[in-house]
């Protein structure tokens, strides 16, 4: 009878076996014949190249190539079906006229790219992150012998990214909403006056020639810290300026001061850009970290804040400067400190605390609005001094540049006229100088000779 039981419990498990095997092969042969599937297309222009992102169920087989008369890009994605809309037309892309696809051999995904001129094609697959699953992306980028056609397709299309343009300056009034921040003894609070004095600044900004105010908040409204951040970057901000006002028990304390990021705010900020994949989906510097293995990404984030740092140091010390003339200094030198706000890798960024609003007089400063136009115009004057001798490269500062000299140390203004060969006379008159007197840091400008 144990006998019996025990081959009846064989030929079950035995048959379990079976079961399971032929459950698992016809499942891998269902996955196999329902292939992959691109449930999204996304698509970006650059100044240098073309983007395509195609969001796949899981990771794919492809194979792209060239055809022409005329010049067609064709992506092969293996075993895959279309479970989105492709764009039709893809408006200012230099490269791509239209996108089309269609079935190929019953089971893959032919996409076909109807180009304006050839493209040479780069092509890669990504594995999710939080904010993605598997993609892939497929960059265009044109021939070497391409160029001139591609730059006349763009300002056929009047891409903006091809003109020169603004320098952008992200201004951040501190605080809002719920969010108050200090408050002063009458009752003056620190959001208030903060998007008062940014939105003067804006205003005094956008007045510049060659530059452009974006307010990161323009009302009494909460913002998170992070996200000012990622506004300053979906602007492509080339200075990130966050205004503050200042508080502390003894209300004594008095004084501007103005803040850069620390080297261990920088540090710390590094291991979370590495260590949370939605940050390494960015752009640091022009560069996705999003493709590149663990060591190449450090080296690239880490030039790229370095750059960074430095050129937020530069900034603060022209801000410092100009804040000495409106009134008393809290702190002579540029601090540094673990602000979130002045985090970003790849933005400039500095923290403004404009005065102490605990301090019964500054308090009153900082409430009026003559005073406010003064801090202000201060902090226009040390972010125009900065960029107007590191203007960002295809920018109109940066062309403006061409045609200015900033006086440095042992110029005389006889010397700049042979330089440039132009008439000492039409260089007075084209700076409206009554003497030949100049000073270090001084710009002029440089008549046509």
């Amino acid at each position: 009878m144990f006998r019996s039981r025990f081959r009846q419990q064989a030929a079950i498990s035995g048959r379990m076996k079976k079961n399971l095997i032929l459950f698992v092969f016809l499942w891998l042969l269902s996955s196999h014949v329902m292939g992959v599937e691109v449930t999204g297309v996304r698509h970006w222009v650059s100044p240098d190249y073309t983007r395509m992102v195609f969001d796949v169920s899981e990771s794919v087989e492809h194979k792209v190539f060239s055809l022409e008369k005329p010049d067609r890009l064709v992506v092969d994605l293996l075993a895959s079906r279309l479970h989105t809309e492709l764009p039709r037309t893809l408006a200012k892309d230099p490269y791509v006229a239209r996108i089309r696809s269609s079935t190929r051999n019953g089971s893959d995904l032919r996409v076909v790219f109807d180009l304006n001129v050839p493209v040479r094609p780069k092509s890669f697959v990504l594995k999710p992150n939080s904010r993605y699953g598997h993609r892939l992306v497929v960059d265009l980028y044109a021939r070497a012998s391409e160029q001139n056609q591609v730059r006349e397709v763009r300002k056929s299309l009047a891409d903006p990214l091809l003109r020169s343009r603004d320098v952008v300056i992200a201004i951040d009034a501190g605080h809002g909403g719920e969010d108050p921040g200090a408050k002063g003894p009458s009752g003056v609070y620190e959001k208030d006056v903060t998007l008062a004095i940014a939105q003067k600044l804006a205003r005094l900004v956008d007045r510049e020639p060659g530059m452009k105010a974006v307010l990161i908040r323009n009302g009494d409204y909460y913002i998170g810290l992070r996200q000012r951040m990622r506004k300053a970057h979906q602007q492509r901000a080339d200075l990130f300026v966050s205004i503050h006002a200042d508080a502390f028990k003894n209300r004594g304390a008095r004084g501007s001061s103005v803040f850069t990021l620390s080297q261990r705010g920088a540090s710390s900020e590094a291991a979370r850009w590495l260590a949370h994949s939605e940050n390494a989906a960015d752009l640091i510097g022009g560069v996705s970290l999003d493709d590149k293995d663990d060591l190449l990404a450090s080296v690239l984030l880490d030039l790229s804040q370095a750059a960074t740092m430095e050129a937020s140091n530069e900034v603060a010390s022209e801000l410092l400067a100009e804040l000495r003339q409106v009134g008393k200094m809290h702190k002579r030198h540029v601090q540094q400190a673990g602000f979130m706000v002045l985090k970003s890798p790849d933005i400039p960024s500095v923290l403004v605390e404009t005065a102490f609003i605990s301090n019964p007089s500054e308090e009153r400063k900082l409430n009026d609005s003559a005073h406010q136009q003064k801090l202000a115009q201060a902090l226009l004057s040390g972010i125009r001094d900065y960029f107007l001798r590191s203007p960002p490269p295809g920018t109109l500062l940066a062309e403006r540049k061409s045609y200015e000299h900033i006086i440095e140390r042992g110029d005389t203004l006889s010397d700049i006229a042979k330089q440039y060969r132009v008439s000492l006379n039409d260089l007075r008159k084209a700076n409206r100088l009554k003497s030949d007197r100049i000073r270090v840091g001084q710009v002029l400008r440089i008549p046509e000779g």
